[in-house]
């Protein structure tokens, strides 16, 4: 049988789920960001979004090759 983890990173992953169920529990809420910060994440996709739907120029330049 083939094993894709070790027992330390099992447990290290493990003890690491545990702190993200609970941490929340004990810690007092944050206040919320503020306005400005959050648009960063707003701006990063619509630069994404512009950078995938934007044309390209590489219609020449495109090598297909048969093996």
């Amino acid at each position: 049988m083939v094993r894709f983890f070790s027992v330390g990173s099992v447990l290290v992953l493990a003890a690491l789920a545990a702190s993200l169920v609970v941490l929340p529990l004990m810690l007092p809420p944050l206040p919320p960001p503020p306005m400005v910060l959050l648009f960063f994440p707003v701006g990063i996709m619509a630069a994404l979004m512009v950078l995938a739907f934007s044309p390209t120029d590489y219609a020449g330049r495109v090598a297909v090759g048969f093996v």
